[in-house]
This record gives structure tokens, sequence and C-alpha cells, in this order.
């Protein structure tokens, strides 16, 4: 039998491959990527076509820091986060994306972060 994380880190793959299979990003429309850890959520924008990151932002950067209140849980620093990255995005033009959820679940702080960048005008 198979340890239990070999199955969990097997099944997460799985998902990341399916979900990636269906979603990606041009020069027109970016893809939005989500990867969640168990403290800090990081934030991308990226052109699969021409292989580059447009934009980068994770909720321990020096620039959300500086953003965040002091009892702000992670949920609230996710939400945060995505309006800081649709208003970075913003900036360099890029007005529809492309979401992608990785493995995870659409809820709590990847949700978050989905319900932040629209609120700061960025279209999926």
């Amino acid at each position: 039998m198979a340890d239990k994380n070999v199955i969990k880190n097997r099944m997460a793959d799985r998902r990341r491959r399916r979900v990636r299979g269906k979603v990606a990003g041009t020069a027109g429309r970016p893809r939005l990527t989500v990867c969640r850890s168990l403290n800090n959520v990081i934030v991308q924008v990226i052109d699969d076509v021409n292989r580059v990151t447009l934009v980068g932002l994770a909720s321990n950067s020096q620039a959300m820091k500086d953003a965040l209140a002091e009892g702000d849980n992670k949920t609230i620093a996710a939400k945060k986060l995505g309006l800081k990255v649709a208003e970075l995005a913003r900036a360099k033009g890029i007005e529809q994306v492309v979401f992608d959820r990785n493995h995870h679940v659409y809820h709590g702080r990847v949700k978050a972060v989905a319900d932040g960048a629209r609120e700061g005008g960025l279209k999926f």
C-alpha cells in the first residue's frame, strides 16, 4: 500500500493536469494562476504563448505587508491580494484573464483571490 501523502500528491497532480488541460493563457487573455500554501498565497498573471510572467505578487511580499492591517486573517489577505494584482494587471493594460485554480478547490482563499480580482476590474 502506498503512503497516504504519495496518494494525495498523485491525486493533486491529476487535478492540476486536468485543470491546465482546459485553461491556457494568451497575450490577449493571460492566465491568472493561484498557488496556495499553508500560510501564503501567490498569484501570477502568465502569458503561456510567450512563456512570460506579466504580473506576480505574493501575500508575504513587501507590497502586500504595507496593504494589510494587523487583524486581517488569511482570507481577507487573499482578497486584498486579488485587488492588488488586478490593479497591477490593469496598469499593464490587461483587462481579461483566464482563472487557473491549479489543484485547489474553488472556495476559501482561492475564491477570495478571484473575488478581489473581479472587484479590481479584471474579467474572467
